[in-house]
């Protein structure tokens, strides 16, 4: 019997392939990034304070979206071993708890947005020395963003089932369409051009919603038009099989877990690191993760492309193969770390550009965080690369307790002694605290030798197998 030699990268055509699901992806993602990055300059000519409102409540709203986000991986993790099976009905099983399980994060969402925002919004402002003003802007802008909450989640639904089958440049088209979109409506409704009302950060709220609308109606008509392997009839929807959607909710609920844990984390110093000064902090570290989203958009292009590979593999049964795949994913994750912190480094260059406006504080404190985050590529593109995988097998415990775990027992405590006990910046305290993520990769290294990911979830005994 001959045994292949264990290849440290895979052919070229494996590459190929993974780069034509992960560029769209990557593209559509700086398409956001960049009309996010023009919203942010757009609303940093309002001054401080009021760019300040936006990125506060602009937390909040990014905490709803990484749920929403990771209830579609949940479902995705099985849409992508289905559709590697030929699975039509179980791809449609799949699809219906991401909308099921959509709609009822949206009650938290309501909440926030319109009863309780200023009780929520002032815990991010604890210690700044214009929170109330800054709060008067974050309450108006996040009251509108509420009509949001609907339309975002299900073009979010829609969209994540299409890159989980590997349709990636649909999402891509209808991308740049609602940002487009959201662009032109800044311009009018932020400053008053072309006669609309000028109204402020009520402007760049109202041109999101819009362009969240417009890429609804988008999805939807792609939907019954093109009607994907995962499409179920509207009177279907409510036929669920009890015993897949227990399933998908107990992997679910590790990865929700997980990635709640993290949102909390990043909330928790986010509110920290804007208790070091007054307006030019939080509108410094929030410029930096406007320029920063350029290069972060490497993460869901990366975790898109392992998952649909792996799981598609997984889902055929071709376990030898997978394990092989494993190590060329991860192999080419480093590598393009490496691309990505010197892309990441470059963008420093936008920011004096970019936000100008701004004061000199603000634009020293932005510089240095884009910086200091382009030097963390490797190891978060590693990281998000080892999770993928293990999530492409339904091994979400790896997440849930080692990076959870370690978020909890030693990041946190970590920032908190910082910020207590110190009187460094808000960058120093960034980077001290982000360098618990190494050990997270060398955690994460040891946990997949273990295998736990190698399984086929399509198979009957695999879907009647308890936690």
């Amino acid at each position: 019997m001959v045994i292949e030699k264990k290849r440290l990268f895979g052919p070229a055509e494996f590459y190929r392939g993974a780069l034509a699901i992960a560029v769209p992806i990557m593209l559509q993602q700086l398409i956001q990034s960049l009309v996010s990055l023009i919203d942010n300059f757009m609303v940093s000519g309002l001054g401080d304070v009021c760019m300040s409102g936006v990125n506060v409540a602009g937390q909040v709203l990014f905490v709803f979206m990484v749920f929403l986000n990771a209830i579609c991986m949940s479902g995705g993790i099985f849409m992508t071993q289905f559709f590697g099976a030929k699975d039509p009905a179980g791809m449609g099983q799949a699809f219906r708890f991401k909308l099921a399980a959509g709609m009822a994060a949206f009650i938290p969402y309501f909440l926030v947005t319109l009863v309780f925002p200023r009780q929520v919004l002032s815990l991010m402002l604890i210690g700044n020395t214009q929170a109330e003003l800054i709060l008067d802007e974050a309450v108006q802008y996040i009251r509108i963003m509420f009509w949001n909450g609907i339309p975002m989640t299900v073009s979010v639904c829609i969209a994540s089932s299409l890159r989980d089958l590997g349709q990636v440049k649909t999402p891509l088209v209808v991308t740049v369409i609602a940002t487009l979109t959201n662009t032109l409506f800044n311009w009018l409704l932020i400053y008053g051009n072309l006669g609309f009302p000028r109204l402020g950060v009520r402007g760049a709220a109202l041109a999101t919603v819009i362009a969240r609308i417009l890429e609804l109606v988008l999805f939807i008509g792609v939907y019954f038009r093109t009607k994907p392997a995962f499409a179920v009839r509207i009177a279907d929807l409510p036929k669920i099989d009890g015993v897949l959607f227990r399933q998908i909710l107990r992997k679910g609920a590790l990865v929700l877990f997980c990635e709640m844990v993290w949102v909390m984390s990043e909330t928790v110093t986010t509110a920290l690191y804007n208790g070091r000064g007054g307006a030019d902090v939080v509108s410094g570290m929030a410029s930096s993760f406007a320029i920063a989203n350029l290069y972060f958009v490497a993460f869901g292009g990366v975790y898109s492309a392992a998952g649909v590979l792996l799981g598609k593999t997984l889902g055929e049964g071709d376990l030898q193969r997978a394990r092989q795949e494993k190590t060329w994913l991860l192999s080419g994750s480093a590598v393009f770390g490496v691309v990505m912190t010197g892309f990441g480094c470059a963008t420093t260059l936008l920011v004096p550009v970019v936000f100008s406006r701004l004061s000199d504080s603000a634009i020293r404190i932005c510089r240095d965080m884009v910086f200091t985050m382009s030097l963390f590529m490797v190891p978060w593109l590693y990281m998000n690369t080892q999770q993928a995988i293990a999530r492409a097998g339904g091994d979400t415990a790896m997440g849930a307790y080692t990076d959870a775990g370690l978020t909890i027992f030693v990041m946190i405590p970590m920032v908190f002694a910082l910020a207590l006990l110190t009187d460094v910046g808000p960058v120093v305290l960034y980077c001290g605290v982000k360098l618990v993520d190494v050990i997270k990769v060398v955690v994460f290294h040891f946990w997949l030798k273990k295998e736990r990911w190698l399984r086929n979830l399509t198979t009957r005994e695999a879907r009647m197998e308890t936690p």
